[in-house]
């Protein structure tokens, strides 16, 4: 099993929590830490509208995407993100 890609634990709360509804069409944004200690963000694609707008020292590679995440999404995980690497 390539555990590169196992997922250990979701980072900040459940985002169907209280029965909290989403915009994604499986309602599922969702921040995971990786076994490896990298993170997996799920969200809604948005690379082809995002990459011709990107600042000049942004990329996006060919095997790349650019997801959108609501904001609370991310704030709310603040105190599960990790400080030290």
């Amino acid at each position: 099993m390539n555990t590169e890609l196992m997922f250990l634990r979701r980072i900040g709360p459940d985002p169907h929590a209280n029965g909290r509804q989403t915009i994604a069409l499986c309602n599922c944004p969702d921040i995971w830490e990786l076994a490896n200690g990298d993170f997996a963000v799920i969200g809604i694609d948005i690379t082809d509208t995002a990459k011709p707008k990107l600042p000049p020292t942004a990329g996006c590679g060919p095997d790349e995407r650019i997801v959108r995440i609501p904001r609370n999404l991310l704030v709310e995980a603040r105190p599960d993100i990790p400080t030290k690497i």
